[in-house]
């Protein structure tokens, strides 16, 4: 039995972003979520599209790409930017796919207090013994752009999740 989950909403509620611009209004965020699905294109080629996650029925098993937009619309280059994704709720990390040119790319395995590479993150397990992290244990994921954005410039992170 297939379950349609609606991932864009938690998506959108959770997504934090930090700014520290001369008018932090000038930044704009657009998120986005979607799945891939093979279509037969009117050439009866096979060919590989996007679809909005909320206008599909997502199942177990999906795997859903989450992409944040992000544009300077203001007059000042945006510095020290940061943006902080929580893993949307009945979603697995999938391991390396997390992507953002110049950015810094962390992950937290503690709600968001604290953030590193993975090979240096620590978990509990329920023998109470701590272990390496893995991308099931992530519950955010931070990137930091390594140079400030110019005014007019914008870009975009993203990674892919499973559905549990």
């Amino acid at each position: 039995m297939r379950k349609k989950i609606l991932v864009v909403l938690s998506m959108l509620m959770l997504l934090s972003f930090q700014a520290k611009a001369a008018d932090q209004g000038d930044i704009r965020l657009t998120s986005v979520s979607e799945i891939e699905v093979a279509i037969t294109n009117d050439k009866g080629e096979e060919e590989v599209i996007r679809l909005e996650a909320a206008q599909v029925n997502v199942a177990p098993g999906d795997t859903v790409i989450f992409t944040t937009y992000y544009a300077n619309n203001g007059t000042q280059p945006a510095a020290d930017m940061v943006i902080n994704n929580p893993m949307p709720e009945y979603m697995r990390y999938m391991s390396g796919t997390a992507e953002g040119r110049g950015t810094k790319i962390e992950f937290s395995v503690d709600q968001g207090k604290s953030f590193g590479a993975p090979d240096t993150l620590k978990v509990t397990g329920e023998d109470g013994k701590e272990r390496p992290s893995g991308p099931s244990d992530y519950t955010h994921i931070r990137w930091t752009l390594s140079d400030p954005l110019p005014a007019g410039e914008k870009g975009s992170v993203s990674f892919r999740a499973k559905v549990e």
